[in-house]
């Protein structure tokens, strides 16, 4: 019998357990099982008119070749202005790679900047994709842990106390999946003069950086200055904001000799993300504002009342979200989250998302990205499942 042998670093990946609960809870609801799914990691919404519309005019148009590898020039300026406007951060076009995916973006990023004997610094609780992409990489992952106390958020001082002669890469997501949480100037200021300090490169996620509420601003760590712009990779993308998550587009800005090596990388892997998902970004990054912002909106007004139906079940506790589409609540009273989340589906047929993949045990994800009859219906079930079971 052949001997099947697997390169050395996939060995020891994980499969992404929020995209394998999506898929149970999907399962189920096709075999007539009444779910609600709180474990979705993308919004509910359609994707504007305007934005398919776009798509199906590149179609008529006989836009259907290869682009660049890193993107239409049209694309890279749209996401050029964007940062300029958004941001505050002046990217030139030899600094700008668009990729399948804010996902793929970091993955390349990981890729061309870290290697054996690297060590990159996640703060826990991360986002589940992190550490897998760290381990394909070579490096060694090396988590941070935080707490309720700081609000899920490293200090410098933590940061000071992690870093060792390996360390190469910082990742900071925010707004965090999964906690929601939001890094604001002066805590990242400080963070900012000890990457710079000790010559860490940054990868700053800030994907979510159009979903924050109550009048809450993003700031990106690139902005406070040349030295830590020089040291970060800055990565958004449109499928959150726009609600397109099926469109596969990410895009990332950096020092451009690594990222003339993303685009060498892309050029033998990927080639081009689709031309047509492209022409629809493009459209994206130029609507009106409003569009993004009624649908925030909405995003806060199921944040609050996800909220307020916890604040009655008094075994489960949380921190308010200040961005992205999930609450983070601890359920560690109740025992383990990912024997929780198991039986909470199978019991009462509510997906959820334990914290263990997140690195925080005891906790659970749950996200608001869906309708407020099912987030009452949803909340109501669990409540029922906790009364029962404790």
């Amino acid at each position: 019998m052949m001997t099947l042998k697997i390169n050395r670093r996939l060995k020891d990946v994980l499969g992404s357990s929020t995209l394998a609960i999506t898929a149970k809870a999907k399962e189920l609801k096709d075999q007539g099982k009444d779910i609600v799914n709180f474990a979705a990691g993308e919004p509910d919404f359609d994707t504007p008119d305007s934005i398919k519309q776009s798509a199906i005019h590149a179609i008529q148009q006989g836009k259907t070749k290869y682009t660049p590898s890193i993107g239409t020039l049209e694309l890279r300026e749209a996401v050029i202005k964007k940062f300029k406007a958004d941001n505050k951060i002046d990217y030139q076009l030899n600094q700008v790679a668009v990729s399948c995916g804010a996902k793929h973006s970091i993955f390349n990023i990981i890729q061309t900047i870290t290697d054996e004997d690297d060590e990159v610094l996640i703060p826990a609780p991360y986002w589940v994709s992190y550490p897998e992409m760290v381990k394909i990489a070579g490096a060694t992952p090396k988590f941070v842990p935080t707490s309720l106390k700081t609000h899920f958020k490293i200090t410098a001082e933590q940061l000071s106390k992690n870093i060792t002669p390996k360390t190469r890469l910082l990742i900071l997501a925010s707004p965090s999946n999964p906690t929601g949480m939001l890094y604001t100037k002066e805590e990242l200021e400080p963070i900012a003069k000890i990457c710079v300090k000790h010559n860490i490169f940054v990868l700053s996620d800030e994907i979510y950086d159009k979903l924050i509420y109550d009048n809450l601003q993003s700031a990106s760590i690139a902005s406070l200055g040349k030295e830590i712009y020089d040291l970060t990779f800055t990565v958004n993308g449109v499928s959150k904001a726009y609600s397109m998550t099926g469109w596969r587009i990410g895009y990332a800005a950096g020092n451009p000799q690594v990222m003339s090596f993303i685009n060498k990388f892309q050029d033998h892997s990927t080639s081009n993300p689709s031309s047509i998902s492209q022409a629809a970004a493009l459209q994206a990054l130029n609507e009106p504002i409003e569009k993004i912002n009624a649908m925030r909106d909405k995003f806060k007004h199921r944040r609050d009342l996800m909220m307020s139906l916890f604040d009655s079940i008094s075994e489960v506790s949380y921190i308010k979200p200040q961005g992205a589409f999930y609450l983070f609540c601890d359920f560690s009273k109740l025992g383990n989250s990912a024997d929780i989340a198991k039986r909470i589906l199978e019991d009462v047929n509510v997906a959820i998302i334990p914290g263990d993949s997140f690195g925080a045990p005891g906790f659970i994800r749950l996200s608001f990205a869906t309708s407020e009859e099912r987030i009452t219906e949803g909340v109501h079930r669990i409540g029922q499942w906790i009364k029962k079971n404790s």
